[in-house]
């Protein structure tokens, strides 16, 4: 399982956006030293509302924020599985790890909203799927997030490479307004598929 995920993680990821600019690259590689502490990030006293932007990150804000505690926080992934996982953060931060700067665009009726850029880092989904081993008949996931927000990818959508949870933004741990502590970055897709405040992925 380490060389199979090795290989997935040793993929040079090429993201942009079709028609949406944007983009950036960067090779997987498996973290083997020892795991910096990090400084769990907290709540600003004033948040922003829906579609507004974030005056300390520069992202415009949506879904609900929710404050998760760091110590109990796991990732599981179930279904259509041959093994369900139930991934720590610092599983997921010890997992090859991928860097790259896409560009989340929200549109509605096919008018932007809004478009933002950034450098985010995390581990690709497919290495986390591959762990868990698909079932033949596996057709889609769906993330759920702890908002109670939820969202259908298909499989073979899920499973490119460009994909990837991030736990990072900006080489410092995701802000609560954006997804703490992790959130999917889905390049060439609507924003509406990068969930935030990420708990499950359910095979299906």
């Amino acid at each position: 399982m380490l060389g199979k995920m090795l290989a997935v993680g040793g993929l040079v990821l090429m993201v942009g956006l079709l028609g949406c600019g944007g983009g950036g690259e960067n090779a997987g590689t498996p973290v083997t030293a020892a795991l910096k502490p990090i400084v769990v990030p907290t709540l600003p006293a004033k948040i922003p509302g829906h579609n507004e932007l974030d005056p300390a990150t520069g992202l415009h804000m949506t879904g609900t924020p929710v404050v998760i505690d760091l110590a109990g926080y796991r990732l599981k992934v179930s279904g259509k599985v041959y093994r369900e996982l139930s991934l720590s953060y610092d599983e997921l931060r010890r997992l090859p790890k991928v860097t790259a700067t896409p560009t989340l665009v929200c549109s509605e009726a096919m008018f932007v909203v809004f478009a933002d850029t950034a450098t985010w880092s995390g581990v690709p989904l497919k290495t986390v799927l591959d762990m868990a081993g698909l079932a033949p008949d596996a057709k889609q996931i769906t993330m759920k997030a702890a908002d109670g927000y939820s969202d259908i990818l298909t499989l073979v959508k899920a499973l490119e490479s460009e994909n990837f949870l991030a736990y990072e933004w900006m080489g410092q741990p995701l802000p609560v307004l954006h997804g703490f502590p992790l959130r999917a970055i889905v390049p060439h897709q609507n924003g509406f598929h990068w969930v935030k405040w990420l708990l499950e992925i359910v095979v299906e």
